[in-house]
Formats: structure tokens, C-alpha cells, sequence
């Protein structure tokens, strides 16, 4: 493993996209005669002296790190005045963050029926326009670099803030004349709205992807979207989202999560091959075909944002968190694992190398991405018995990491690979496996295992899988423990015991499930979920880091008996945990009190900016309240009328499980 600093950069600079080879002979890596030396005596080697290993760079091989990173954005002109407004709003404030780094570029493009390239480093901010073909199989009639080359299109935010925010001013929505006439007719004859996202994502990429490695390192691509695609090469067919599955018999909870056309997944290989990451914003509550569009923020490492509407939208301080938080780029991530066990299915926002094995690219990361794995016994032995090596895990990450200014010395360096290799205890028994449990990190292995059940089966099988899971484990547990207790011989007549009390690590699993059960994302079509939302939803949970999703799954109740004053314990999710509070506390709580300085705390911890919203119990409507109250027996996340509650839940699970055990005897 000592060689995966070297071997990725020698193969980085020849072949961007190569993989990294581990565990081969030395000489076959192209290595100096100085590091085949090195290597020749494995017992010198720092990886085999730490658990941990941090191997940074000298100045000389990180010179990619000092290379510009341009921001490109486009924005969709095929769209409204709001739309405009909140994007400028969003944009003018990246600039500030952009600011914060040198050498920073940004780029200005536009897309409707026409692609618009924007030069703001003379006095004058100009556009040069071209035209995109209306035939869904159309390319652009030009390469970019002759329209403008790309020097001047990427402009240095430190000299030219100032034009590129007149820029932004000149933006105006394409009119429905221009939309129409150029359109005409699209798929099967409906009028389409001029919408050429594909193609100008595609010439964009191509346009950056060319200078790859000499001009910069990393290119990001913000592209916001007000609406599908519905014009050119990669237009979507949104009629598929509507009441034809009623005639046509299909089931929406599956036919509505696959892709369309492998347009954008392979429009996501060609931005992997250039470097770039890409981050939608999409603002619009019309089906715009998010399980289509969602390959090039996912496997670019980059984010997918959905907002309902303009007027409550808080796009502009989440991009300016994005931009302002230290981030990784051009990182390769390596696992392997000793000879009894092997790694399975892998999850997380990232490209799996075309050629090696257990390899994976993360163009763009920050301190919130997580990745998940799959290990699996090489075969029924499982792993060897106890005396003998315990299992290992080695995790190989190179990456370059971007700091804001304050944060860089002259001892800094910004280009690292870590080593880190881990030995793993097994557990003699069952009691010895629960104990290790650790609540969070099941319930993000579990969101990944739905995620995939869903996108290949329907929701319908997801849920199965989920409850499933949970009565299995209810039952062995109660098998581990020898909790259960027959009457008569009869399985039926079964006493278990649900609430995991010999095991407190197990015992937040139950609700953990129910929550994730009532969560929009495994809603029913017919239940009124929007599938760009449940998209939407499976992009943020599959990114989450496992204490964040725990929160996004089952929130939080705290209770203060004054501003100042917390009251214990946290009460449970239910009507009946809340109690009248003292009609003289003022309201809102002042913003000096306890109360608002945990909030503020928690607003600095989230990824995407939260809403506060003060409510006053008695007067003021406090459905939005009320709809967090999932252990409810009539309301769950969406405030859908269910028949089961927690409670129903907990009975439905004792039956589940006894029909299980019943089954096994």
C-alpha cells in the first residue's frame, strides 16, 4: 500500500481517468529505482508501523493543486422573473465565498434555445449566442473554443467581481415568442418550451474537459433548472408522470424511479473523464425528471438541490455554505480486505473506475460525504477461528483539499493520500455482535439497501425489505437471548420481547425503522409523494453522513420549560408529549437566550440551510408542527390519515415476528 501515492500520480498525469494498482510487483508500477528500493524492504515502510498513515506531497507533485479551479455557471433562461432573481440572489452571494480563495475563475453561461457564452473581463459584458438544433440526436454546429476561447470565457473573480455581477444584471427570460418559434413541435407533436439543457451541458463539459490538467484541476458546473428538459438532444418526456398509469395498468412507485435515457449517465462519464463536478439546483414544482437528470450531480461527486417554489427558498445561502467549507478534489478511493472476506456492493456520490476493482473516483467531496460497503465471506467458512489474525481492513484515499486562505500556512499542504488500515474484532457470540451495534451507521447501511431495492423493484419491495429486516432481527435477538417463552409448546402462544431491553444499542431500531417506513420516500405514488421529491430525498440520504441522516429520518423533540431552561428528558414524537407552557414566556424567545443560541448551533451544523419557523401553540395554525409527530396513530411525516401509529406498529411487529418463529419450528 505504500506505493498508492506514487502509482496515482504517475498514472493521474498520463491517463486521467486510470485506476490504482495495489498489491502488484513494484516494478510493474513505473516506479523510480529509489522507491523500488524503498519497497523491497516492507518493513521500513511507515504503513507498516501505523494504523494510520498521512502522506502529504512535496511542492513539486502537487502542482495541480495550484492550478485555477473555475466555477461555470448556467442558468436556464427558459424560465421566470422569479426564477432569475433568486438565482442572481444565489449567485452574487458565491461570489463572496468564491472571493475568499485565489485564482479563482468564474464563468457565465445561458440556456434556453440557445447556448449564451458571457465575456465579463472587458469594460462591457458580452454574449455570444448559438443556436442549439431542435433534434433530440443534434450536437452543437460549433466547438465553444471557436465561438470564444476559453480563457476568456473563464474570468478571474478577483479583477472582474464587479462585471460579473453587471452580467448577472442583464439577465432576462427568454420570451415565450422566442421559446415557441424556435421550439415548434417536439416529442409526438406536443409543443415543447425550448428548454436545450442537454446540449448545453454537453458542449459546457466538452468545452472545460479540454483543458484538463494544464489550464486547471478541478472544474465545478452550477446548473440551475426551472423546469425539464424539453428541447434538443437529452430532452425528457414528462408525460410520463401523470393518470396514465391508471389506463395502462403500470406500477408509478417503479416506473418512475429508473432513468428515461442513459443521456445524462453517459453525459456523467464524459464530465468524470474531464474533471468537472456538477451541482443542480432545480427550483420548480413541475415534474422535471430528476431520476433521469440525477447521474451527473451523483456520480460527479456533486449535490442535488430541489426547491418547491422561489419565495421560500434558501438556494443562495446554501450555495454560499457549499462554496465556503473546505472541500476535496480529484480524490481516488481504494478499499481492500484480508483473504477471508471481500468487499460487496459500494454506495455513495462517486464514479467506480472502468478497470480495476474496488477502485472509486470522487471528483468533489467535503467533511459530510460518506460512502458505504458491502462485505461478503469469501465462502461459508466465514472468518477464521479464534487465535487467529483478526480481519482487516486497508482504506487508500489521495485527494487535494482546498482550504479558505485564513486556514493555509506555510506547513500546509493541500495534496495528501492517507493510508488507513484497521484490524477488526470478531465477535465470539450474538451478545458480542449487538453490543457493538452502533444505531446511525444501521440506519445508513439500511437507507442505502432501500435505495437500491427501490430503484430496482419498486418502493413496494423497499418497504418489504425494510420490515422484513426488522422482524428477523427482532427474532433472533429473542433466539440469542433465550427471551422466548412458549405456552403449551406453541409458538403462537409466544412471549418475545420487542423493546430489545437486553440490549440497549438495539433498542432506538425499532423507531429508527418506523420512521424511515413513514418518510416520503418510501410514500406510496397514490399517497401523493412527488417523484422528483422522492429522487430528491434518495440523493440527500444516500450522501448524508450518518448523524445527519439520523436527524433527517427521526427528528428531535426538546422541550424547554423557559427560554433559558431545557426540561428532561426529551419527550417521544406523540400529541401526548406535549405540554401547556406558561402563556407570560415571551414570544418569539429572545434572541440572547438559551434557546436561540442552541439553535443557532444547530443551524451551523447542517448541510443545507434550515427553515425557522416560530409557531404560537393555541392561536397560530401548527400543522407544519404537528406533521413531525410521527409516532402518532393518525399522522406521519406528510400528514397522510394512516391506520398505523408507533404504537400499531409495535403490535404488527409481535405478530410478524411470532409468524416467523412459527415458521422455523
Amino acid at each position: 500500500m505504500g506505493r498508492f501515492g506514487d502509482a496515482v500520480r504517475d498514472q493521474r498525469r498520463e491517463r486521467p481517468f486510470a485506476g490504482v494498482r495495489i498489491g502488484r510487483p513494484a516494478a510493474a508500477e513505473g516506479l523510480s529505482s529509489q522507491a523500488i528500493a524503498r519497497y523491497s524492504h516492507p518493513e521500513s515502510c511507515p504503513e507498516t508501523m501505523s494504523s494510520f498513515v498521512d502522506l502529504e506531497l512535496p511542492a513539486e507533485e502537487s502542482d495541480e493543486a495550484m492550478q485555477p479551479r473555475p466555477v461555470d455557471v448556467a442558468i436556464d433562461l427558459s424560465s421566470s422573473e422569479e426564477f432569475l432573481e433568486i438565482t442572481k440572489s444565489a449567485l452574487l452571494a458565491s461570489l463572496e465565498a468564491l472571493a475568499l480563495g485565489p485564482g479563482s475563475l468564474f464563468s457565465l453561461a445561458t440556456f434556453s434555445h440557445k447556448l449564451g457564452l458571457y465575456d465579463v473581463q472587458g469594460p462591457i459584458p458580452v454574449v455570444k449566442n448559438v443556436f442549439i438544433p431542435p433534434e433530440t440526436e443534434g450536437n452543437l454546429p460549433f466547438e465553444l473554443e471557436d465561438v470564444m476561447p476559453l480563457l476568456q470565457f473563464l474570468a478571474p473573480v478577483e479583477t472582474c467581481k464587479d462585471r460579473i455581477g453587471s452580467a448577472l444584471e442583464t439577465l432576462r427570460p427568454a420570451t415565450s415568442w422566442e421559446r415557441t418559434t424556435a421550439a415548434g413541435q417536439g416529442i409526438d407533436g406536443v409543443l415543447m418550451g425550448g428548454r436545450g439543457f442537454g446540449v448545453a451541458m454537453e458542449g459546457l463539459l466538452n468545452y472545460l474537459g479540454s483543458e484538463f490538467g494544464s489550464t486547471f484541476a478541478l472544474g465545478r458546473v452550477f446548473a440551475f433548472l426551472s423546469g425539464p428538459p424539453d428541447y434538443g438532444a437529452g430532452q425528457l418526456d414528462t408525460r410520463r408522470y401523470g393518470e396514465q398509469y391508471a389506463s395502462k395498468g403500470e406500477d408509478a412507485d417503479h416506473a418512475l424511479l429508473p432513468e428515461q435515457t442513459p443521456f445524462y449517465k453517459d453525459l456523467a462519464a464524459v464530465a468524470v473523464q474531464a474533471g468537472v463536478c456538477i451541482d443542480i439546483f432545480a427550483v420548480t414544482n413541475e415534474y422535471t425528471d430528476l431520476a433521469s437528470l440525477k447521474f451527473l450531480s451523483v456520480d460527479s461527486g456533486g449535490s442535488l438541490y430541489l426547491y418547491s417554489n422561489t419565495d421560500d427558498s434558501t438556494l443562495p445561502q446554501d450555495m454560499y455554505r457549499m462554496l465556503s467549507r473546505p472541500y476535496a478534489f480529484g480524490c481516488v478511493l481504494r478499499l481492500r480486505t484480508s483473504s477471508e472476506f471481500k468487499t460487496g456492493h459500494s454506495c455513495g456520490h462517486f464514479f467506480p473506475d472502468p478497470q480495476y476493482e474496488n477502485v472509486q473516483h470522487i471528483i468533489c467531496c467535503d467533511s459530510y460525504a460518506t460512502y458505504a460497503y458491502d462485505f461478503e465471506f469469501e465462502d461459508t467458512k466465514g472468518f477464521a477461528k479464534h487465535g487467529s489474525e483478526p480481519p482487516i481492513i486497508q482504506i487508500a484515499f489521495q485527494y487535494t483539499v482546498v482550504l479558505p486562505p485564513e486556514k493555509l500556512s506555510d506547513s500546509t499542504s493541500v495534496s495528501s493520500s492517507r493510508i488507513r488500515t484497521l484490524q477488526c474484532g470478531v465477535a465470539q457470540n450474538m451478545n458480542e455482535l449487538y453490543d457493538s451495534v452502533v444505531p446511525e451507521v444501521i440506519l445508513s447501511l439500511l437507507v442505502h439497501k432501500v435505495i437500491l431495492a427501490s430503484l430496482e423493484q419498486g418502493v413496494q419491495e423497499g418497504r418489504i425489505l425494510l420490515h422484513d429486516w426488522l422482524v428477523i432481527l427482532t427474532a433472533q435477538y429473542n433466539e440469542a437471548y433465550k427471551l422466548i417463552q412458549y405456552k403449551n409448546g406453541s409458538a403462537g402462544t409466544a412471549q418475545i420481547d420487542i423493546a430489545f431491553t437486553q440490549c440497549p444499542e438495539l433498542q432506538s431500531l425499532p423507531c429508527l425503522v418506523f420512521a424511515l417506513l413513514q418518510n416520503p420516500m418510501l410514500h406510496f405514488h397514490e399517497e401523493g409523494v412527488h417523484p422528483d421529491y422522492r429522487i430528491y430525498l434518495q440523493c440527500l440520504f444516500s450522501a448524508l453522513e450518518p448523524s445527519s441522516l439520523h436527524r433527517a429520518v427521526y427528528p428531535v423533540l426538546t422541550s424547554y420549560s423557559t427560554p433559558d431552561k431545557q426540561a428532561y428528558p426529551l419527550p417521544s414524537l406523540s400529541r401526548a408529549a406535549l405540554i401547556t407552557s406558561d402563556s407570560s414566556l415571551p414570544f418569539p424567545p429572545p434572541h440572547d437566550c438559551l434557546l436561540r443560541t442552541v439553535i443557532n448551533k444547530l443551524k451551523q451544523e447542517r448541510c443545507i440551510t434550515p427553515k425557522l419557523i416560530f409557531i404560537r401553540g393555541g392561536q397560530d395554525d401548527a400543522t407544519t408542527f404537528e406533521n413531525y409527530l410521527i409516532e402518532e396513530q393518525d399522522v406521519d411525516g406528510n400528514g397522510i390519515t394512516r391506520v398505523m401509529g408507533f404504537v400499531s406498529f409495535l403490535d404488527d411487529l409481535t405478530e410478524c415476528v411470532l409468524e416467523y418463529i412459527k415458521s422455523g419450528i
